[in-house]
């Protein structure tokens, strides 16, 4: 029947556990995470998150931050591009990036 849902299942039952975005986002938002505890900004993201659109893309909401941990952020990745980081990014022999690292965690 036309009007039959795929597989026994309608929109109704759809999981975002069943999505390869919400894991992403969520093994993206760890990264981002750990980077910031890491940093000492940890309570300065109080609004960062994994999130999913209404097409199943998984999101990271980063959030509203205050003009100081905005110029904290825009020093850490001034350092971080000072210090070669994103350069040679196509390369295929390139070391594992923090988000690569959290892919096995999921």
């Amino acid at each position: 029947m036309p009007d039959e849902p795929i597989g026994g299942r309608d929109a109704a039952a759809w999981s975002p556990l069943d999505s390869d975005g919400w894991y992403a986002a969520r093994n993206a938002t760890t990264a981002l995470r750990d980077v910031l505890v890491h940093a000492g900004l940890e309570k300065d993201f109080p609004y960062l998150r994994a999130d999913l659109n209404a097409f199943g893309h998984g999101l990271v909401e980063l959030g509203r931050v205050s003009p100081d941990t905005a110029e904290r952020l825009a020093e850490l990745l001034r350092l971080a591009l000072a210090s070669g980081f994103g350069r040679d990014r196509n390369d295929d022999d390139h070391e594992p990036t923090i988000t690569e690292e959290h892919k096995g965690r999921a």
